[in-house]
């Protein structure tokens, strides 16, 4: 920002400050509530008097540009006065990014949430976890004890490639068994989340000339990771047993626990197809267990399944802990397990350290378990009360039949658009998704997606009896 002083120029030094100042806040170059330099500071830097920042930063907080706050600073003000919006010049010999980037990961279909869900009084987003289930207190004692003496000797230290082993070992004892899953400590991975995982799946198993099989509809970000590798995208249907496999592929990305979005379980039958044709073929599959610790105890995997080794398991504390914790976990054939520990290193080396200690004392002493059991009761009395509100208030929309979940998928009516829906739901405090990233192009405005993951219980009915007459208003 702080870099346009000139003292050769006839324009004032002042002037010059000014000027530099406000083009960067209608720039977006400074944000509203972002703390300016202090005046000595910036007069340091500047090579300028420390008065003529102050006299700038005076001015500009009488015309409303900035805020002073006693004994915190100088900030950004929050409601700026108007401006030319123009999107700033690129510097001189600029590089030509059109030319230079290789890959647009931006120009992809990604889902968008707006930032603020927590403003709505009805909050149906997906991925947030509720934190009155939460227990804050409890993470913060572990929290604590992974600051202890022994633990801090270990995590402090560059480990590489290692995971924690406190952690390894709770993953591979108490959260994999309830899927039917046992492996050893080198047929686990610890990740930043199942979508690091799915990233480095992609990067060792993918690519050009190499077909991959992903649902339709389906995670917008499993196709996308590889759409970017270069991979040829098969679309794979998905009906009311699960995704089909069917044409000619080398690599398939399924969400059998909880099919993403429908939430449609994949039956008994159509996992024996699924592993039988996998074999017979030499597919590989990713697993993508997602919703996974808020499944039934007892439900099958396909790596539970598998007997030769060709699965390749994601799952993720997110949905029990917090999706900003980041920790995800690989588990597959060691050799496979290998060469993404490596490709891990390349890239940020291990998951850091310290949140796996935590984690892993949080899974050692129970809390873990007995959260998980909370949240499992709490979605099945979301999910019935989300099915009885949509079928009195939403009864034209169509839904899958499902067993659970955290969130829920809806078919509009015909003649009804979902983006209008959405817009008009929001202005009525109503937060719905929109199922566009999920589905083709052609079938934009025609699918939604309601979260219950984080809505209070209490506020399910009227938020959708609000939804019901947004969707009335529309007609």
């Amino acid at each position: 920002m702080l870099n346009f002083i000139s003292r050769h120029g006839s324009e004032p030094i002042q002037s010059q400050l000014r000027r530099g100042i406000v083009d960067a806040i209608h720039a977006g170059q400074m944000q509203p509530g972002q703390k300016m330099p202090p005046s000595r500071q910036l007069a340091g830097q500047l090579g300028i008097a420390r008065n003529t920042v102050t006299a700038v930063y005076e001015d500009l907080v009488a015309r409303g540009y900035l805020d002073a706050r006693p004994r915190l600073g100088v900030f950004v003000a929050g409601d700026l006065p108007a401006g030319p919006e123009r999107t700033p010049a690129p510097p001189p010999d600029s590089p030509d990014w059109d030319a230079r980037l290789k890959q647009r990961p931006a120009r992809l279909r990604h889902q968008h949430k707006p930032s603020n869900w927590q403003d709505y009084r009805y909050p149906f987003i997906s991925g947030q976890v509720d934190p009155g289930l939460f227990p804050i207190n409890t993470w913060r004692s572990c929290s604590r004890d992974a600051l202890g003496r022994s633990a801090i000797d270990w995590w402090t230290a560059d480990r590489a490639d290692e995971d924690d082993p406190l952690l390894v070992e709770q993953i591979r004892s108490q959260i994999l068994p309830q899927r039917g899953i046992y492996a050893r400590s080198d047929e686990i991975l610890v990740t930043l989340g199942a979508q690091e995982g799915l990233y480095l799946l992609a990067r060792l198993l993918a690519g050009p000339g190499i077909t991959v099989g992903c649902e339709s509809p389906g995670y917008p970000d499993s196709r996308n990771i590889m759409q970017v590798s270069g991979a040829t995208i098969r679309d794979l249907a998905v009906d009311a047993e699960g995704a089909r496999l069917e044409g000619d592929m080398d690599l398939a990305v399924l969400t059998p626990g909880f099919q993403s979005p429908t939430m449609v379980t994949m039956s008994p039958a159509r996992q024996a197809e699924v592993l039988d044709r996998a074999a017979r073929d030499d597919v590989l599959l990713i697993e993508d267990d997602y919703e996974g610790a808020t499944a039934a105890p007892g439900t099958t995997t396909l790596r539970g399944l598998d007997r030769s080794g060709r699965v390749a398991y994601l799952g993720t504390l997110s949905k029990i802990l917090a999706p900003g914790v980041r920790l995800g976990f690989l588990v597959a054939d060691p050799a496979l397990v290998a060469e993404a520990r490596w490709l891990r290193r390349l890239i940020h080396r291990s998951a850091p350290l310290n949140n796996q200690r935590t984690a892993g004392i949080f899974l050692a002493e129970g809390h873990y378990l007995a959260l998980q059991r909370r949240l499992r009761e709490a979605l099945v009395r979301r999910h019935a009360e989300v099915l009885a509100a949509c079928a009195r208030f939403l009864p034209d929309f169509r839904t899958p039949e499902t067993s659970g979940g955290t969130s829920l998928w809806l078919e509009c009516p015909e003649g009804l658009d979902g983006r209008a829906l959405i817009a008009e739901a929001a202005r009525r405090g109503v937060l719905i998704e929109s199922g566009d990233a999920f589905v083709p192009e052609a079938q934009a405005g025609r699918f939604l997606r309601l979260g219950i993951s984080h809505i209070d219980e209490a506020r399910i009915a009227e938020g959708l009896a609000e939804l019901g007459r947004a969707a009335d208003a529309l007609r």
